[in-house]
């Protein structure tokens, strides 16, 4: 009987990712999000950092969703900063609430203090922000605020100037 649960679940999977329905979020820690910043796909890499809960966080959201629908050359990932005990009450109805396709990760470290440096220095903790990746220059900008209408996409268009004059 268990053997039938595990193949249903995994035909359920399956057909669930076919769908075109959002990605299934995934739970991350230190090392996780270590690889996710050192990640060298010769994409320029936007990282956001956001909650549920957090008003300008989900006010800024459709920039994000805009800027990889409108520039498949650029990989944008959220990392939602909520509870992972409410994984499947928040984080995931929200993300198919608003057909949310980017990867969505949900960092499960408590301690804000052993990986927030590695994401910038500068950064006291407060959300939404967000850190854009350039890995073949190893270039970097950080953002803690909130991306007010067509700023994330003006601040990509900058950076993407600061590397090509380089």
């Amino acid at each position: 009987m268990k053997l039938a649960g595990i193949l249903l679940l995994i035909i359920f999977s399956i057909l669930a990712g076919c769908s075109g329905d959002p990605t299934p979020v995934e739970v991350i820690q230190i090392e996780g999000l270590q690889k996710l910043i050192k990640e060298d796909n010769h994409k320029i890499h936007v990282i956001n950092f956001w909650a549920t809960w957090c008003k300008p966080c989900i006010k800024e959201m459709p920039q994000f969703i805009a800027l990889s629908e409108a520039h498949p050359e650029i990989d944008v990932s959220l990392v939602s900063l909520d509870f992972v005990e409410e994984m499947y009450s928040k984080v995931v109805p929200f993300q198919e609430n608003n057909e949310i396709k980017l990867r969505v990760l949900l960092m499960d470290e408590l301690d804000y203090n052993l990986w927030i440096d590695m994401v910038d220095s500068s950064w006291s903790g407060a959300i939404p922000a967000t850190l854009i990746i350039e890995p073949a220059t190893g270039r970097r900008k950080f953002l803690e605020k909130e991306l007010e209408n067509n700023e994330l996409e003006d601040e990509i268009k900058s950076f993407t100037k600061m590397i090509n004059d380089d």
